[in-house]
Order: C-alpha cells, then structure tokens, then sequence
C-alpha cells in the first residue's frame, strides 16, 4: 500500500536520503527542515505518517509532536533522535507518537515503524467506527488483513450465503458487518440473532415474524427479522445451535428465498443475504446428525475461517495500539507480555485486559504487572523480541536514565520519577524488574 511520508529534519541531507528511499518503495515523500514547516506541510498533504527530528532549529520535536496531534487526532508519528532516554520516550508517546527510534537507524527498521505506525492508524480509525455501532457479540476489533481479499470477494457476491467459522471472540459479528457495509447491501439493514439465545419457538418468530395468535402472547402480527433485513443482511451467530425444527425453514429461506410466519399460511419473500457464523465444528456435528447436511452444504458456498489470536502473534501490537482507550501507552515489556500470551478469549479478551491495564496504570505507561497475565500463562520471549515496540536498545537507555535520576535525586524515589516524567509508581515497578534496589 502506498504511504504518504511527510519528514521533518533539518538536515538537508537527511532528508534527500529518506526522501529518496520511500519513494524507492513506492511511498510518496515530502521533506521539510523546521516545525513550523512541518505542521504548515502535514495541514497541507494530510500525510499517513510524520518524521520528526527532535532536534529542530526553530522547536523542540517533542512540541510538533504536540501540535501534530492536535491538529490530527490520526495522523500517524515515527520520531527520531539520536540522545534517546525513557523520559524522552515516555513524553513522546504520551504527546502522541506511535514509535520512538534511536539513531544510528537503518532504513528498513524505519520503513518497518512507519508501517506499523500507519497500520495501527488504519485499524483505529476503523474501530473508532465500528465502537458507535451496534455489535452483536459486543467485540470491537479490527480485520485480519489476510482476510481482506476473502472479505472483498463476500462482498461482490452479495447474494451468496457465507459460513464465518472461528473461535469465541475472534471477531466474526465485525467480519460479517464489513462484508455487509463493502457490499451492494451496505444501505440496507444489518441484523444479528444468536441461534443459542433463544428456545425454538422463540427463535422462529424472531426470524420469520408471527400472525396474531399464533401463540398466546401473540396479541398483534409481528414482522420477524427477514421482513426487516429485506435488501440487507440477516447474521445467523451460532448457527450451530440452530433448533433441528428451525434447520428445513431456513434451508427454505435460502433456496427459494420465501418464508412463512409463525401462524401464517401466506408465504412471504426475502432479499435478505443470510451470514451465518459458529465456533462449532459444523461438520462434526452434521456427521452427529444434529445439523442438516443440505443446509450445511447450502451455507458453505463461501466459508470465512477466522484465526485464533494466538496464531497471527504479530498482529497483536497493532491490535492492541487500536484497542488502547485514548491516551494510554503500552511499555515495550507489557507488550512482549501480550505478544507471548496466548489470548484463549481472542481478541474480545485483549480488550478488556488492556482497558482494565489503563485504568490501573492510572494515566503512566501500562507495564506488564498492569496486565494482570500470569507469568505461567505465557511463553519466553527474547529480550530483543519487543513484538514490534520500541527498538531493543532503549531497554539500556532506560536503566541509565533511571540511575542518573536517582544518582541527582540522592535516592529520592518521588523526585526521581517527577525528572523523568513518569508516575512513582511506575518507577518503583521500573526498578524493582531492573534489579536496582528497593
């Protein structure tokens, strides 16, 4: 995917040189040599990504980053210094950067923060999105991009019954809405039912609508959710727990697109794209007898498998940089702590830890401590394996700028965190993992 790079250094050469590669790669790239120039040129050209030098002859780049973030909520930050500490690069990512990398750097490592950085934007903006809808399984999260040409392909068949298979809280209600939105029907209705919420009879009149008296509590007619979805989508969530009464109705509804009523003897037409999604092996339960094989083999024309979290561990940064609330930071430890767990619950599951992490963190970078996972629930990680947080080299910066404060400070714990800008209880975990004293 093409970027568009906007490089803020004051050195000239500098910049032809990064200049010059991201066009190499295919980004386009403008360079510019002060702050000023800078947020003049990111109002202009509304780039993906900004470079910023924190040593600017008319600024301090930690001041753009600022003013960057203000004018774009978005807008993606890489900076760059060659004096890296933690205080540095704790106020840079609570001013706003997405990635804070330590000169001498090589051009791919650069290449690879930008293209983090502009991922994890693309995946906020979308859950942003998705966060003011309405979710069926209450999970907000963003697409696998493997997914994506399997999802455009769902999309332009819109008439076409599709299977999502995938574990509990993989995030099939969201695949299944972005089919819906990307397709002719994005217009229409998007309705969700859960197959295992509700007893036969119930389920029926939900899908199909009842007659009056129809049943007991049945005082007026009732359009069910195939009437109401007509020229959108119906999602069928656990399909596998669909009733065995239920199953040769909706084999029906997909075959000749008509339906009757719960009570009614009227049959009724439906445009309505069914979507249905399980964590269900389907076909073992066909071979049980407890699902119909037509109707299994009617639903699979186009089958979704959405894989565990655990198994694309290098999403896992960037899904969690979107599922941050506004404002919180996740520390390079806590991140290879969610890199090497193995998220039974997906990614539902890393929302709620991450959200419950900010609010202990109380407003400081979320450690690992802060996650709550167990440290027999996770796999050992190399110390260089950061999963795609910031560079290895600033774990050494780290413990001198800890030292040096506490050397200034005589040991003085509250000052020491006040110098570099962190909360004191961040700097007491800080010390204890380094092994500096209590």
């Amino acid at each position: 995917m093409t970027l568009s790079i906007l490089i803020v250094d004051d050195d000239e050469s500098v910049q032809s040189i990064l200049a010059d590669y991201f066009e190499t790669v295919g980004d386009v790239a403008r360079a510019v040599g002060t702050a000023g120039e800078g947020r003049r040129a990111a109002a202009e050209h509304s780039p993906d990504v900004v470079l910023v030098d924190l040593h600017l002859p008319d600024a301090n780049g930690l001041r753009l980053v600022e003013a960057l973030r203000a004018d774009d909520p978005d807008v993606g930050i890489v900076v760059i210094t060659g004096h890296a500490d933690v205080a540095t690069a704790v106020q840079a990512m609570r001013l706003g950067a997405g990635d804070l990398l330590e000169k001498p750097v090589t051009l791919e490592a650069l290449r690879d923060a930008v293209e983090r950085v502009a991922a994890a934007v693309r995946m906020r903006r979308e859950i942003e999105h998705l966060r003011g809808r309405p979710v069926g399984d209450g999970t907000s999260t963003a697409v696998v991009p493997a997914l994506e040409k399997l999802i455009a392909l769902a999309a332009r068949n819109a008439d076409v019954p599709v299977l999502l298979l995938g574990e509990s809280g993989t995030g099939k209600t969201v695949v299944a809405r972005r089919i819906h939105e990307l397709s002719p029907r994005g217009s229409g209705p998007f309705v969700a039912v859960n197959c295992a919420s509700l007893a036969p009879t119930l389920f029926e009149s939900e899908l199909f609508g009842h007659e009056r008296g129809a049943f007991t509590d049945a005082r007026t007619a009732k359009r069910g959710l195939l009437e109401i979805a007509d020229g959108g989508t119906v999602l069928l969530d656990e399909i596998a727990d669909l009733a065995p009464a239920a199953q040769p109705k909706l084999l029906t509804v997909i075959e000749d697109a008509t339906f009757r009523r719960v009570g009614g003897t009227t049959a009724l037409r439906t445009d309505a794209r069914i979507i249905a999604a399980t964590n269900s092996p389907l076909r073992a339960a066909v071979e049980a007898g407890r699902f119909r094989a037509d109707l299994f083999y009617r639903l699979q024309v186009l089958t979704i498998e959405i894989p565990p979290l655990r198994a694309r561990r290098s999403e896992i940064p960037l899904l969690a940089d979107a599922l941050l609330p506004r404002g919180a930071r996740l520390t390079a430890a806590a991140r290879r702590s969610l890199v090497a767990y193995d998220w039974p619950g997906n990614v539902r599951e890393l929302r709620n830890v991450l959200w419950r992490a900010s609010i202990l963190a109380e407003g400081a970078p979320i450690e690992p401590l802060h996650l709550g996972i167990a440290e027999s629930e996770v796999v050992h990680v190399e110390d260089g394996d950061d999963g795609g947080g910031a560079p290895g080299s600033l774990a050494a910066a780290e413990r001198r700028a800890i030292v040096s404060a506490l050397e200034a400070t005589g040991g003085n714990k509250r000052k020491a965190a006040e110098r570099l800008g962190i909360a004191r209880s961040t700097l007491m975990d800080k010390v204890r993992r380094l092994g500096l004293g209590g």
